[in-house]
């Protein structure tokens, strides 16, 4: 990746790892706040690893969560406690991990809040891990809808997924696993995550 260009994701639920690696060494990170949501994706969802393997945590979403609905308007359902089967899946999953304690509960309270949208949650929660690793410049929302076309940004897509390996909470089962939520790191690595972003790219 030689052209230093910014980095577009669509928002995302504890996104993975690797995207904050590459905002890290960028410097650069914009969120598409113009798409109509579509399935797929991390939108609502991330992927963290317990005891018995990959789990993927889906936040659930009102009805008429279809492409032609703007992505800020997405609702998300609170018909169920989800957010605290997650609390506890994500304990189960890092509870024993160096820096749970350091941080766990200023993620959760924030679900615990109860914001509308999914974009709201996902907003609040990227701003507090950009600040929790102390990214050399938090993400932005674009100011308008980036046609996927545009070759003036660098996408997930084209990112290497894989950071230089680190002790994770099963790794003994399971090896290294790539390709997980930014949970994964925060909690295993702690300040040391932003050390090991800084090698993504030079793959």
């Amino acid at each position: 990746m030689k052209k230093v260009l910014p980095l577009l994701t669509s928002t995302a639920y504890f996104p993975p790892a690797h995207w904050f690696a590459a905002a890290h060494q960028l410097g650069d990170w914009r969120i598409e706040a113009h798409e109509n949501y579509q399935k797929g994706g991390w939108r609502n969802r991330c992927r963290i690893i317990g005891p018995n393997g990959i789990l993927d945590l889906s936040v659930p979403l009102e009805k008429g969560k279809h492409q032609k609905k703007p992505i800020q308007e997405v609702t998300i359902s609170y018909r169920n406690d989800w957010w605290r089967e997650h609390e506890q899946s994500i304990r189960t999953a890092y509870g024993r991990s160096p820096y749970y304690e350091f941080y766990a509960e200023e993620l959760f309270s924030i679900a615990r809040q109860r914001p509308a949208t999914i974009w709201e949650l996902n907003e609040a929660l990227i701003n507090k891990l950009s600040q929790l690793l102390q990214l050399r410049v938090p993400p932005v929302s674009t100011g308008d809808f980036v046609f996927p076309g545009d070759e003036g940004f660098h996408r997930p897509k084209n990112l290497p997924t894989s950071l230089l390996p680190y002790p994770q909470v099963f790794s003994d089962r399971f090896g290294f696993t790539p390709g997980l939520s930014v949970l994964d790191s925060l909690f295993c690595l702690g300040p040391q995550a932003k050390i090991n972003f800084e090698n993504l790219l030079d793959e």
